[in-house]
């Protein structure tokens, strides 16, 4: 971390300098690193029309920190990863094995999981107050080990999309072309599917499950407006979050609102601008 202190110590702000708002400096660094998970993505998850899946998968979420919590767990955090992990899974599971259509059976999933979180929390008369700060999220609150954390998930991710993008993205367009391609599909939306489940989950607590789901989708679909082609998406995708990330959190330190509805307000914005340029 003393290098990135370094390396921040020549802006021109005054929570950069030396030895003071480590919180900001933190802050920083788990957007840069967070922001480019969620370029990446959302990509897939607009190619792939899945945006409601991230959105129950943060659900899926928020009642793995109750398990956790109930548990006694210090860090429910990881209670969240798992059962979202496990989550995902069964959604594939179900969704390969039924002829209800995706939306309807992640409605399902999506409900049952909102309803045993909440049925769990406040369990035996339990308050529900300690979990409001998962609604909104607070990455000001970012531990530099949870940063290492998610620096390794997005080398995992870029692993993944090296070895598995053309045939994820062939299992997305065309499912049963790229069966007969020798394409293992449950097998590559599972193991994307997980790939969301552990970054949605280990970014609710600092962007907030209100938003989680926009961070996952305003990318993609900014990008979507003026790309011609895979590459021109994924680096307007990319380039998109991170500035949004980067403007969101300054709006929050000098503004005071949310970090997380900052950024998604200024990915909203980038949508509106690359929807209004997409003839052009």
């Amino acid at each position: 971390m003393e290098l990135w202190y370094a390396i921040l110590s020549v802006l021109p702000f005054d929570w950069a300098q030396p030895g003071q708002m480590y919180f900001m400096k933190h802050a920083l660094l788990a957007v840069l690193v967070i922001t480019p998970l969620f370029g990446l993505l959302s990509t897939m998850v607009v190619h792939s029309r899945m945006s409601f899946f991230s959105d129950a998968l943060g659900h899926s979420a928020f009642t793995g920190m109750a398990i956790g919590a109930i548990c006694g767990l210090n860090r429910p955090i990881w209670a969240a990863v798992i059962f979202a992990v496990i989550f995902a899974l069964l959604f594939n599971l179900v969704r390969r094995r039924s002829a209800l259509a995706s939306d309807t059976v992640i409605g399902v999933f999506s409900s049952t999981a909102v309803a045993l979180g909440i049925f769990l929390s406040t369990l035996n008369g339990r308050s529900f107050t300690k979990f409001n700060s998962l609604l909104i999220g607070d990455v000001l609150s970012v531990e530099p080990a949870m940063i290492g954390v998610l620096a390794l998930i997005l080398a995992a991710v870029l692993v993944l999309w090296a070895l598995s993008f053309n045939q994820l993205m062939l299992a997305s367009v065309h499912p049963a072309l790229a069966d007969s391609r020798g394409v293992k599909i449950f097998w590559q939306e599972t193991v994307f599917s997980a790939a969301i489940a552990v970054v949605v989950t280990l970014s609710m607590t600092w962007v907030g499950l209100l938003v989680i789901n926009s961070l996952l989708v305003l990318p993609g679909a900014a990008a979507r407006n003026v790309a011609r082609n895979m590459a021109q998406y994924h680096l307007f995708a990319l380039l998109g979050s991170v500035a949004a990330g980067i403007a969101g959190l300054m709006i929050s330190y000098y503004l005071g609102p949310s970090a997380g509805a900052s950024i998604t307000l200024c990915l909203a914005v980038w949508f509106a601008l690359t929807f209004v340029i997409r003839k052009k």
